[in-house]
């Protein structure tokens, strides 16, 4: 990828985020990126392309893979911690305000799956954690697996989707402070 697409992408993606993408003109694109508005439709044909485009790259894609949940230590609340880590550090304010201003009927068709396999690589590794942890004895077999994964997705999504939101105008807590309680709290719920 050339560097002048790629101004041109992450011009695209910065208005995306701060004013969503049916109001992100392509005039604004090219000023914002130092170029003409000829050259954009010139290099990408559309709005659209820019963005499928841009999101490939892994300055617009949080690069969660099922990977992330390998390295455990088999401890329940240090395991959840380093999860918790990586998901916050992967899908950070900037990526939750992008994604919402994706969110719209002109781009669903081709971002929703994109957008959506964060939560789910997140939510999959999660429960096959947890699937592992019962084998292992190391948690109740009756508890569901599912249900605890998207409990604990939920949990940090919602910090990450808050302080996106709100910044500390909501809550001073950092996230690990809110990692500490929240997940000492939820661990303390399903313990054996």
């Amino acid at each position: 990828m050339d560097e002048l697409s790629i101004k041109i992408q992450n011009a695209t993606m910065e208005l995306i985020m701060e004013k969503g993408y049916a109001f992100a003109t392509t005039k604004e694109i090219a000023k914002l990126a130092g170029v003409n508005e000829c050259t954009i439709f010139r290099k990408f044909g559309e709005k659209k392309e820019i963005v499928l485009q841009a999101m490939q790259q892994k300055e617009w894609h949080p690069d969660l893979e099922p990977e992330d949940f390998m390295d455990c230590q088999w401890d329940l609340e240090k395991d959840l911690h380093t999860f918790s880590k990586i998901y916050m550090s992967k899908v950070t304010s900037r990526f939750v305000r992008l994604s919402i201003g994706l969110r719209t009927p002109e781009l669903a068709e081709y971002t929703a799956a994109g957008i959506m396999n964060i939560p789910k690589t997140f939510k999959e590794g999660v429960k096959q954690y947890f699937d592992e942890m019962i084998r292992k004895g190391y948690m109740d077999q009756e508890k569901d697996t599912e249900a605890l994964a998207m409990t604990f997705l939920s949990m940090n999504f919602g910090f990450v989707f808050l302080k996106a939101s709100f910044e500390d105008r909501l809550s001073l807590l950092t996230q690990e402070e809110y990692r500490r309680v929240s997940i000492a709290a939820f661990v303390n719920g399903i313990k054996k």
